[in-house]
């Protein structure tokens, strides 16, 4: 009772928004109910000058069942499959976690934007948006003005990604009887899982191809995800070499692994396993229409946290530092996509 109490107003605004957005969706199958959620999101959210009475539900919305959407993704996945899309895109994913944080180092010298600004931004673009933000935050001790200007500069870059990409592979002449490339470039290319969730179901609902897409982008970006292990604990590592050994800084993987991964990777081994004692594949096209649904929901939280006025009055030099990011992501996964022979 307390949870509805606390989150039900939100979750009834992002549900009234969903619902609509999944339905024109279905009409409108080249635009997407994802991206339809996004854009309604934002444009409702610019009169709401209150939103504290909304924010616990619209923020459980777009963290949890976000969440839960891609844990019920896994069921239908073989983890063999997963387990070789994992192996494929690891030289792009580490390549596009370095491009990005080179651009964010040298322009944080260039343009002299604060550095932690430059690292918040840096390893939210390219690793997994809002969560390596949130996971790098305490380990540099960023405060909550720089935080909130971080994740708006990527939640902006998530958007124009969500609605711009899958136009894009179509003009660049991505295969479009196959989820296979424009999965791995939206997994890759994409900082936060939101968006490469609302990419990738574009994708499929541009070419018919029920959830390929999706499945191999969303396992592409959990393999990235996991890098903000490595990464934060190197900055944590820097942060003590500076001279702060105090117990605040220590981390704990505890607190930064995305536990939700393991639920995912358990989903594809129900699923292995169900189908090697003959289960059909069929039984779990209910749970993954539900995980479609449910990152529509997500997306109308994302819109409803995107304020695009404030970035634009308040955003400058890290406006540049992320679209600089963003632009070297695409660039790498797009070149090594093309060495590799993928694309």
């Amino acid at each position: 009772m307390h949870f509805f109490k606390e989150n039900g107003s939100g979750l009834l605004l992002c549900l009234a928004i969903a619902v609509p957005s999944w339905i024109l969706g279905q009409f409108f199958p080249i635009i997407g109910g994802a991206v339809i959620a996004i854009l309604l999101g934002m444009l409702i959210t610019i009169p709401l000058k209150d939103k504290s009475r909304l924010a616990p539900g619209i923020k459980f919305t777009s963290k949890k069942i976000l969440q839960w959407a891609v844990i019920l993704l896994g069921f239908g996945l073989d983890l063999g499959i997963v387990l070789q899309t994992g192996k494929q895109s690891l030289p792009i994913i580490v390549c596009t976690i370095a491009a990005s944080l080179i651009i964010a180092y040298v322009l944080h010298k260039v343009l002299h934007i604060p550095s932690k600004i430059s690292t918040l931004i840096g390893v939210g673009s390219s690793i997994c948006g809002g969560s390596a933000v949130a996971a790098t935050a305490p380990v540099i001790k960023a405060d909550d003005e720089e935080v909130a200007q971080a994740i708006s500069v990527i939640f902006f870059f998530n958007v124009l990604a969500a609605i711009i990409f899958p136009p894009f592979g179509h003009f660049i002449g991505f295969d479009t009887l196959s989820g296979e490339a424009f999965g791995i470039f939206a997994g890759t290319a994409v900082n936060d899982t939101s968006s490469v969730t609302a990419a990738a179901s574009t994708w499929d609902s541009m070419w018919g191809l029920g959830t390929a897409t999706l499945d191999k982008a969303v396992t592409v970006k959990l393999t990235r995800t996991l890098a903000i292990i490595p990464i934060t604990l190197v900055l944590a590592f820097i942060q003590t070499k500076k001279g702060s050994k105090d117990k605040e800084n220590a981390v704990s993987i505890k607190s930064i692994f995305p536990f939700f991964i393991l639920y995912f990777v358990a989903a594809c081994l129900i699923t292995t396993i169900a189908i090697h004692f003959g289960a059909d594949a069929s039984l779990f096209s209910p749970i993954k229409t539900l995980s479609k649904f449910f990152i529509v929901l997500a997306m109308a939280a994302i819109g409803l946290n995107t304020n695009i006025v404030k970035l634009i009055k308040t955003g400058g030099t890290p406006l540049i530092l992320g679209a600089s990011c963003w632009v070297g992501i695409t660039a790498v996964s797009l070149l090594m996509q093309h060495l590799m022979g993928i694309w």
